[in-house]
Parts: structure tokens; C-alpha cells; sequence
């Protein structure tokens, strides 16, 4: 050996072929013509792969050592066009020759090296290997290139040189493992704990690197490496993937404010396959619940990353966690009400009012958040879904005396149960916003239109604006509510140009099974004494709506039968109603009349509609809508029951649909309000509990205290 060494004769060819390569100045660079005899030597003599490998290696380590950077260049030059030149089974242990010597590049301080390094492995990664390797492991290379990703180089131009290799190198050892089976390990946790939060700290920096562009932009190199991981991910890897990123987003304190994660979701719902969807909605829903106790702006800034995924997944397939997703949401719903209520008891308990305010506005930040999510996500879904949705959310809805709600009133109050109740119904509001059934009794069955209809009886005028606003997205099933806006003397109907159909069959039936109880909680949700001017404009539309939807002759004697009973209601007067709200009932009916005589075409009745309104204009202001409804409208102390022109008589409007297709006979019969079983049984329950029903409470109890008080509450 020692005389091999002295004797260059004597020296093994392919050592002598490889040191021909470097020319006596590095400057001169890599000599083409001996590099062309190596790399025909290597491909001629497959079997000495690995020896000039090693002692290239040897070289290069000792050029290293002794900062010789030219012939360390060289050095990797010739190693890339070798690797590039051989393809045969002996270049396997030149390829671990040549990832020691890019490790030990990497391994050193010197920033150029470390780029040469890289960009040599990232041409290695970009070769298809005929076999796989069974022992070959990127460990290393994961840990260097992520360290690389976090450089912290005082010289900003070298630092995003760094950065920007070592985010190249982790593509590489993506690209290299993901596809090969023998790989697999590069989805376990403890390398896509580094690879992920690589690239987002990367990706954080963007508005400092705008200026840059391309291959040069950290920020932009490490969202295209971001999604081409996220894109390859499989089945069994996606919650490996996603975890490292919430992790992130905790560590780093970006739910508040939360642009970034909204940016990070987006990006992952649109890399990954649709099918796996479902798998990131779960892993923000467990996320949400794991971090319930945090502060409400981070909460809400998890629900708002939560509708970003929801909003592109329902685009797709969203699978079995759509009840999920809300009965999460819900759950999240009550936990804030009682974080708001609690905080709220503290706070006049205490002396810090101010911070008090500022905690429970926070709480509503959240609760608004998960509202919009909740009905964003339900007005995207299928109708089919969406009904089924609606369902879900007003078996939630706490509805006193009603067995179908499931939360425990008692604990959180009245003032807690009215925030819910406001909340779902604002939630039911968008959820039903688009929805068009075909059949109303699909769209209106009883488990969710009786504990609806409990809540219009609640005295609560919020509450039932609310009710009403459901039912109008529910039953106007042609858009013409936007047309109808505002309580008015419509003075030509035909103008507005309304959309509507035949009533089918399926809607008479749910007409004749139905109508009584929508005829009764409009009549009861007249007389409130709290109505102000949305609850008027609200029962104006209601009743237009179901004359344009579900009005056959019968429904309309039937409208007319309610019309003239709340006018009588407010004329006798015997609950002793406010004036206000006895003349806003007459003006309503003014209103209704006007446009249903229009909408039947019938020129008596409508001759006989505008006689009395034309006299009201004239002798009683107050009984029209555009004058009550007005700011400091004078409203007078009593109204003139006597002077029978400035009503609407039930004798004359049935002369004029004396004619065919109208049960005249029918108007004589006076409208009474009827009773279900179901609207007795929430009225006595309500009676007996005003906090709503104890799921403690046995049923035997119960049922003998409604057989008791039946007959005193259907009179009450």
C-alpha cells in the first residue's frame, strides 16, 4: 500500500481516473475529457461503483477538512454526472457513498456548502431507482434540511439562501420516500413533526419575502412543497399530516388572529383528495373540543378555520360527519352560553365591570362565529341532507313543556335558554335559506313545525320574528318575498309580478291537516302586547306567502274567516289590548285584504276592500299601515265601533264571492282558534314549569298534573 501510494503507476486505475478529474486550479473547474474516461470506465466496470464512490468520499471529506471548497465542488460535480450516467444494481453502495458525502456538506457551517450539498441531493431525488433500497434511511436529511428551514443567518440574503435549500431538500426527500413502499416511515409522527412545521414557518414570512419571486421566495417554495406532501398524502397518513399543523397554529399563538389558518386550510382542503375530506373536519372538530377551555378568540378563530374546511367539503363528499359537525358545534353553542352567563354572574359580583363586558362580548364573538358556520355549512348541503339538518337543530332547541329538546334548562336559566333559542333559530334561518321542497309536508313535518309553533307563542318578540322568518324561507318556495317587504296598501299587486303555481295535492292535504294550526299561532301572535313594527311586517308576509303557496278556495274563505276575526278581536277589545297593537292588527288586515281581493282577481271584493280603506285615509289614518307604523303616529284613546264603513263587513265581502269556486256560506261561520292536543300539552307544561321540564320529573307525576290543570289552562 505504502508503495502504491509513493508510485503513481502502481495506483489502482480508477483512483488514478479520478484524480485526473481535478485539474492542479480549482479554478479551472471540473476537466471534461478525464471525466468523460471516469464515467465510461464507470459504466464498462460496474463492480468499481462503490470504490470510486469511497474514494471520492475520502477526497472530498479531506478537502473539506482543509476548506479546499473548488475541489469540494468538483468533487460533487462529478458524483452528480456518475449518478446521473450509472443505472445498474452496483450503484447502490455508491449512492450511500454519496449521500455520506452530501451529509457530511451539510454537516459543515459554511452556507455554500450546505446549498451544494442540497442541490446535489435534489438531483439524486429526481432519479427513478429500478429497485427499491432496503436500508437506506433519510433520518439525517429530514433533521439537516428542517434545521436549514429555521436559519437564523444574520445576513438576510444568506439566511433566505439557506432557507430556501433546505425547503428544497425537504421536496427532495418527499419526492424520494413517498412512493416508495420500503419509505413508508416518512409519515410517521417523528418526521412530519419537522417536515410540516418546516414549511409553515416558512410560509408565515410571506409578507416579508413578497418582494422576491420564484424558486428564490421561501414562501412560495414552501407552500408548493406544503401542497405536493399534502397531495400524495394516502388514506392512513392524513392525520399524521394535519396534526403537526394545528400543533403549529397552537405553538405559535395564530387563531388569534387567524388569517394564516384560514390560508393553511384552505390550502390543505384543495391539495388533498376529495374522499379524504372528512378526515381534516374530524381533526378540527377533536382540536375544538380539546381546546374548549381556551380563550374565546382562539375558539372562534378554530370555528372559523372549522367553516372554511366545512365550506369547501360540502362542495364534495363530506361522508357521516355532517350530524357530527353539529352536534360538535352545538355542544360548543351551550358551552359558551354558560361561559357568557357565568362570566356575566362574576361580573355583578365583582367590581371589574369593564372586563366583564369586554369577556362576554368575546363569548358572542365565538357564539356568532358558530352560527355562521352551522348555517353555512347547512344551506350547502343537499336538500335531502338539509332537511335532515333542520331536523337535528330543532331537536336542540329548548322549547318549554316540549319532550323533544335535550338541554337542561333548569341549569342555565332563562336568560341562558333564551340565548340558545335566539342562536339555533338565527341558525335555522340560513340553514333554510335556499331550501325548496316540493311538498311542504316534507319540508313542515310535525316533529319540527309543533315545537316551532311553541316558540310563536312565547312572549318574546325576537323569538318569534324569528319563527316567522324560518317559515317564510321554508314555505316561499318562489322567491317572492323580496317583492312583498314591508307592511303596505299594495295599490297595484299585479305590478309586483308574482311567481306562484297550482296548489298540488300533496299541499291541499297538508292545507287541510295543518291549516287550523298556522291559522291559530298567527291569530295568537297578533295580540302580543310587545308586537312592534318587524312582528306586523312579519304576519303580513306570512299570510301573503300562504296565498300565493298553498291558497286553494278553501284556504282563502279560510283567510278571510281569520282576517275578520282579528279585526272583531280588536274592535271588542276584551284582553284589553294597547292601542297601538289594536291598531296595527286593523292595519295588517287592511294590508292583507287589499292584496289577497288583488291576488283573487275578484273586482266586488276588491271594489269593497278599497272603499274602506280610501275612508280610512280620509276620516282614520291610524287604521292604515303607512301611518301607524310611523314615527310619532297620534293614536287615538278609543276606536269608533260604531261607524261600520271604516271596517271590513263579513256580509258584503261574502256577496262578492257569491259566485262560483267560493264557499260564501262558510264566512258567517265566526273563526275560533282550535286547540290541539299538542298546543295543550305545551300550554300546561309551560304553566306547571317555566323553566322548562326536569328530565328528573317522573312521567306519572306528570301526567297527572296536566289531567289536573287541562281544564284551567285551555281556558287561561
Amino acid at each position: 500500500a505504502g508503495v502504491c501510494g509513493c508510485c503513481g503507476p502502481l495506483r489502482p486505475r480508477y483512483k488514478r481516473l479520478v484524480d485526473n478529474i481535478f485539474p492542479e486550479d480549482p479554478k479551472d473547474g471540473l476537466s471534461k475529457s478525464d471525466m468523460e474516461k471516469l464515467t465510461f470506465y464507470a459504466v464498462s466496470a460496474p463492480e468499481k461503483l462503490d470504490r470510486i464512490g469511497a474514494y471520492l468520499a475520502e477526497r472530498l471529506s479531506r478537502d473539506v477538512v482543509r476548506h479546499r471548497y473548488g475541489n469540494v465542488v468538483i468533487a460533487m460535480e462529478a458524483l452528480d454526472q456518475l449518478l446521473m450516467a450509472c443505472h445498474s444494481q452496483s450503484i447502490k453502495p455508491f449512492v450511500e457513498s454519496f449521500l455520506h458525502m452530501v451529509a457530511k456538506l451539510l454537516e459543515s457551517r459554511e452556507p455554500d456548502l450546505q446549498v451544494l450539498g442540497t442541490n446535489s441531493f435534489v438531483k439524486f431525488a429526481n432519479i427513478e431507482e429500478d429497485t427499491p433500497s432496503y436500508h437506506r434511511r433519510y433520518d439525517f436529511f429530514v433533521s439537516q434540511f428542517s434545521a436549514m428551514c429555521h436559519s437564523t443567518h444574520e445576513d438576510t440574503e444568506t439566511r433566505t439562501r439557506i432557507r430556501v435549500a433546505g425547503i428544497k431538500g425537504l421536496q427532495g426527500v418527499v419526492r424520494k420516500t413517498v412512493n416508495d413502499e420500503l419509505q413508508a416511515i416518512i409519515w410517521e409522527p417523528q418526521h412530519m413533526d419537522k417536515l410540516i412545521p418546516s414549511m409553515l414557518f416558512n410560509m408565515q414570512d410571506s409578507e416579508d419575502l413578497d418582494s422576491q419571486d420564484g424558486e428564490e421566495n421561501p414562501a412560495a417554495l414552501a407552500e408548493s412543497c406544503f401542497r405536493e406532501l399534502l397531495g400524495r398524502a394516502a388514506y392512513g397518513n392524513m392525520n399524521n399530516a394535519v396534526r403537526p399543523v394545528l400543533v403549529h397554529l397552537d405553538n405559535h399563538h395564530l387563531w388569534d388572529p387567524n388569517e394564516f389558518a384560514v390560508s393553511c386550510f384552505r390550502i390543505i382542503m384543495y391539495s388533498i383528495q376529495a374522499q379524504h375530506s372528512h378526515h381534516v373536519i374530524q381533526q378540527v372538530l377533536n382540536h375544538l373540543d380539546t381546546h374548549n377551555k381556551n380563550t374565546p378568540r382562539a375558539r372562534a378563530g378554530i370555528v372559523q378555520v372549522l367553516l372554511e374546511t366545512v365550506a369547501i367539503a360540502a362542495k364534495g363528499s363530506v361522508g357521516p360527519t355532517v350530524l357530527e359537525v353539529f352536534n360538535t358545534l352545538l355542544k360548543h353553542l351551550r358551552m359558551s352560553v354558560d361561559f357568557e352567563l357565568g362570566e356575566s354572574s362574576r361580573r355583578n359580583s365583582s367590581t371589574s365591570v369593564s372586563s366583564g363586558r369586554g369577556k362576554e362580548s368575546e363569548e358572542r364573538i365565538v357564539q356568532n362565529a358558530i352560527i355562521q358556520t352551522i348555517g353555512f355549512f347547512g344551506g350547502n348541503l343537499p336538500d335531502y341532507q338539509r332537511a335532515e339538518v333542520m331536523m337535528f337543530i330543532m331537536g336542540k332547541v329548548p322549547v318549554y313543556g316540549t319532550p323533544c329538546h335535550t338541554l337542561d334548562t333548569v341549569k342555565i336559566g332563562h336568560q341562558g335558554t333564551k340565548r340558545i333559542q335566539t342562536m339555533l333559530l338565527s341558525s335555522l334561518i340560513m340553514v333554510t335559506s335556499g331550501f325548496k321542497s316540493k311538498s311542504m309536508a316534507a319540508a313542515l313535518p310535525s316533529p319540527f313545525l309543533d315545537p316551532l309553533f311553541s316558540i310563536s307563542l312565547m312572549e318574546d318578540s325576537e323569538l318569534r320574528q324569528l319563527v316567522f322568518e324560518i317559515l317564510h324561507n321554508i314555505i316561499d318556495r318562489h322567491d317572492n318575498r323580496a317583492k312583498l317587504r314591508g307592511i303596505r296598501i299594495i295599490p297595484n299587486v299585479a305590478a309586483l309580478k308574482i311567481k306562484r303555481e297550482k296548489i298540488s295535492k300533496q299541499d291541499v292535504a297538508f292545507m287541510k291537516k295543518h291549516g287550523q294550526q298556522l291559522y291559530r299561532h298567527i291569530y295568537l301572535g297578533c295580540k302580543e302586547e310587545d308586537n312592534v313594527h318587524k312582528n306586523f311586517e312579519l304576519l303580513f308576509t306570512t299570510l301573503a306567502i300562504l296565498t300565493i303557496e298553498l291558497a286553494n278556495e278553501e284556504v282563502v274563505i279560510d283567510l278571510i274567516r281569520l282576517s275578520i276575526a282579528l279585526q272583531d278581536m280588536a274592535l271588542a277589545n276584551e284582553e284589553n289590548m294597547p292601542m297601538f297593537i289594536r291598531c296595527g292588527i286593523m292595519a295588517l288586515v287592511a294590508a292583507y285584504l287589499n292584496f289577497l281581493s288583488q291576488m283573487i282577481a275578484n273586482p266586488p271584493f276588491c271594489q269593497h276592500v278599497s272603499k274602506v280603506i280610501e275612508l280610512r285615509s280620509m276620516d282614520a289614518q291610524h287604521l292604515l299601515p303607512e301611518h301607524i307604523f310611523r314615527d310619532k303616529c297620534p293614536i287615538p284613546e278609543s276606536l269608533d265601533k260604531e261607524d261600520r264603513l271604516l271596517y271590513f263587513q263579513t256580509a258584503d265581502m261574502a256577496e262578492c264571492l257569491a259566485g262560483p269556486g267560493y264557499n260564501a256560506e262558510r264566512l258567517s261561520v265566526p273563526y275560533v282558534p282550535q286547540v290541539t292536543d299538542c298546543c295543550l300539552l305545551v300550554h300546561c307544561v309551560a304553566f306547571l314549569f317555566p323553566f322548562g321540564l326536569n328530565s328528573q320529573c317522573p312521567a306519572e307525576l306528570l301526567a297527572l298534573l296536566v289531567k289536573d290543570r287541562a281544564e284551567k289552562a285551555l281556558k287561561d
